[in-house]
C-alpha cells in the first residue's frame, strides 16, 4: 500500500469511528442518544488507537497534519512529502464523515438541532472566545504530539519487548482519551486540522435537511492551534529530549 493510500484509508477509518461516536450520542432515535461525553472521549481514543494500528506499517500513521508538520519542523520527515500526506489525510477524513452520514441516513431527519447535527461533523467552542480557543486546541495537540513523540522513542520502551510495535498505538489512544476527558471541554479538541476540516466540508456539501451553517467562521481555530501546538512540541521535544531526536 502505498503511504498517501494509507493515510486516506487510515483518517477515512477515524473520522468514521470518531465522528460515528457523536453522531451516535448526538442524533435523535440512535441507541446511544444522550449517553454523554465519557462515550465520546472513549470512542475517539479507541478510533486513533485502530486507525493507527491499521496503517502504521504503511505510511508512520500520521492521520493529523499538526503530526506531519511538527515531525517535518524537525527533520523526522521529508517536507517534500507534507503536502502530498495533508491533502490525503483531508480526503480520507471527508471520506469518512460520508460514511458516517451513510450509517446514520435515518437519524438525520429526525434530528432538527443544527449545533447537534454539526457537532457530527466538526468541533465548535463551548464559549466564544477565539484566543482561548486557539490556546486550548494548541495546549491540546501539545500534549498529544508530546505522547506520540515519547511513546514512539525506543528509549522509553522495554528494549526487545516488541513493546514498541505491539503498544504503542493503543498507548497513543488513551492519549487521546486521556486529552477528550482533561482538555476537550473547551472546544470539543478537534487537536486535529484534517479532523475537523474534511468532516467540516462534508457537511456543507451533503444534503442535510436540518443543518444549518458549517460554521466557517470558527473553521481557521482548529486548523491554525493544532499546527501551532503540533511545531511548538516537536522543538520542545527536540530540545528537551535531544538523546531521543
Amino acid at each position: 500500500m502505498s503511504p498517501l493510500l494509507a493515510e486516506v484509508i487510515g483518517t477515512a477509518i477515524l473520522v468514521l469511528l470518531g465522528n460515528g461516536v457523536c453522531a451516535n450520542v448526538n442524533l435523535k432515535g440512535t441507541l446511544g442518544n444522550s449517553s454523554g461525553w465519557m462515550v465520546i472521549a472513549t470512542g475517539w481514543g479507541l478510533a486513533v488507537a485502530f486507525a493507527v494500528y491499521l496503517v502504521n506499517a504503511h505510511s508512520g500513521a500520521h492521520l493529523n497534519p499538526a503530526v506531519t508538520v511538527g515531525l517535518a519542523a524537525i527533520g523526522k520527515f521529508a517536507w517534500s512529502d507534507v503536502a502530498g500526506y495533508v491533502v490525503a489525510q483531508i480526503a480520507g477524513a471527508t471520506i469518512g464523515a460520508g460514511l458516517v452520514w451513510l450509517t446514520y441516513l435515518p437519524h438525520w431527519n429526525e434530528t432538527t438541532d443544527a449545533g447537534a447535527i454539526r457537532g457530527c461533523f466538526c468541533t465548535g467552542p463551548a464559549i466564544p472566545h477565539m484566543v482561548g480557543n486557539v490556546m486550548a486546541e494548541a495546549i491540546g495537540t501539545f500534549a498529544l504530539m508530546l505522547g506520540v513523540l515519547g511513546i514512539l522513542t525506543p528509549q522509553n520502551l522495554v528494549p526487545n519487548s516488541g513493546f514498541q510495535e505491539g503498544l504503542a498505538p493503543a498507548l497513543v489512544g488513551l492519549m487521546v482519551w486521556s486529552i477528550g476527558l482533561s482538555l476537550g471541554g473547551p472546544t470539543g479538541y478537534a487537536i486535529n486540522p484534517a479532523r475537523d476540516l474534511g468532516p467540516r466540508i462534508a457537511h456543507a456539501l451533503l444534503p442535510i435537511r436540518h443543518k444549518g451553517d458549517p460554521g466557517w467562521s470558527y473553521a481557521w481555530v482548529p486548523i491554525v492551534g493544532p499546527l501551532i501546538g503540533g511545531a511548538v512540541t516537536a522543538f520542545f521535544y527536540q530540545l528537551v529530549w535531544p538523546a531521543s531526536v
